[in-house]
């Protein structure tokens, strides 16, 4: 396998929680969100994830990747289960118990470009600890907030011994890398949408501009 597409999931359906600014954009539908699972089934290429920890995960995306025989990794942040309309520690552990993957979406959903030290230990050390002491197991994968990222962030995610980091980047990624681009489901996605994000190559020019983001988001800091 030369490449894998990384697909990522925020909320799906009603929410019962005001979503943050801009958040209504990666929010779908229970219909949007079953015709990308349909077109994924079978397909060895494609890893599905899930970020913030909504409610949603648990109700409505768990039940449809089970019925086909689907499995994601779940990102949650650790600070905040067991608010209105997001996961709880019992949520986290039904999703681990049917065979889910847990990771750290960090601590409080802050952009990781903007921490100080100390928040920076608790957005990625501690909050990695915690997960790993609720679920019986260490956890060493994280998806960057808002995909936002620099040099500075990379290295404090590798003394932190992260071993896989998900961005938002888009496109491809190769099937081991530590920095793994995704591709976000948002609100305004069709039918056409999946097929063209498995299957299709973007134009050269879109291809060189996230080449060209990535690169500038490794060295900036």
């Amino acid at each position: 396998m030369h490449s894998v597409v990384n697909l990522t999931v925020h909320g799906i359906g009603p929410t019962d929680r005001e979503l943050d600014p801009g958040e209504d954009q990666t929010w779908v539908s229970v219909e949007q969100f079953e015709q990308v699972l349909d077109a994924v089934v079978g397909r060895e290429d494609v890893r599905i994830t899930f970020d913030d920890g909504n409610a949603s995960d648990l109700e409505v995306g768990l039940p449809r990747l089970l019925e086909r025989g689907l499995t994601a990794e779940f990102f949650v942040l650790a600070g905040l289960l067991g608010e209105p309309g997001r996961l709880d520690e019992s949520g986290v552990l039904e999703l681990q118990a049917a065979g889910m993957r847990i990771g750290s979406h960090g601590w409080a959903h802050r952009d990781w470009r903007k921490l100080d030290a100390e928040q920076a230990v608790q957005e990625i050390s501690e909050a990695n600890r915690f997960l790993g002491s609720l679920i019986g197991g260490p956890v060493s994968r994280v998806a960057i907030p808002f995909g936002s990222y620099d040099r500075r962030v990379l290295s404090r995610l590798r003394r932190a011994d992260v071993t896989r980091a998900y961005t938002s980047d888009g496109g491809r990624a190769r099937p081991g890398s530590w920095l793994q681009a995704r591709n976000s489901l948002r609100h305004d996605i069709d039918a056409t949408w999946a097929p063209r994000v498995l299957d299709g190559t973007p134009p050269l020019p879109i291809r060189a501009r996230r080449i060209a983001s990535r690169t500038y988001k490794r060295v900036r800091g």
